[in-house]
């Protein structure tokens, strides 16, 4: 099993799809750095050699991509920021709703997570006398 950047790629997946694993790394941007490495698009994550393994890490280092680590960090680093300043953006994150103005009384369960039921006081039944 291939491991680039710490990534265990799937075996059975074509190399273009199987870069995609990698976070950072879209469906182009896969195919770009194949062809760069000079790896066919068709092989198999399993029938690459180690060198083509080792070419494809080298070329996405060269072209001073983030990605994996690098790239979370700094996704977070942004959200944390946005909280710091204190902007709506970085409210909304702080809460968990949707940031880009996404309507809330229905949908938005994804962000939301599951159903929290605020119930009111049930009538207490009128005590004997």
């Amino acid at each position: 099993m291939p491991r680039v950047f710490g990534v265990d790629l799937p075996r059975e997946k074509r190399a273009d799809v199987a870069l995609t694993y990698l976070y950072g790394v879209g469906l182009a941007l896969s195919k770009k750095v194949l062809n760069e490495a000079k790896v066919e698009l068709n092989k198999r994550a399993k029938d690459l050699t180690d060198k083509e393994v080792a070419q494809i890490t080298s070329v996405i280092q060269k072209s001073n991509l983030k990605v994996e680590g690098d790239l979370r960090r700094e996704v977070q680093q942004n959200i944390k920021r946005l909280i710091d300043i204190r902007s709506y953006r970085g409210s909304r994150h702080l809460k968990g709703l949707p940031v880009r103005g996404q309507r809330t009384h229905t949908n938005a369960r994804t962000r939301k997570g599951p159903r929290k039921t605020v119930g009111g006081l049930l009538k207490k039944p009128p005590s004997p006398k």
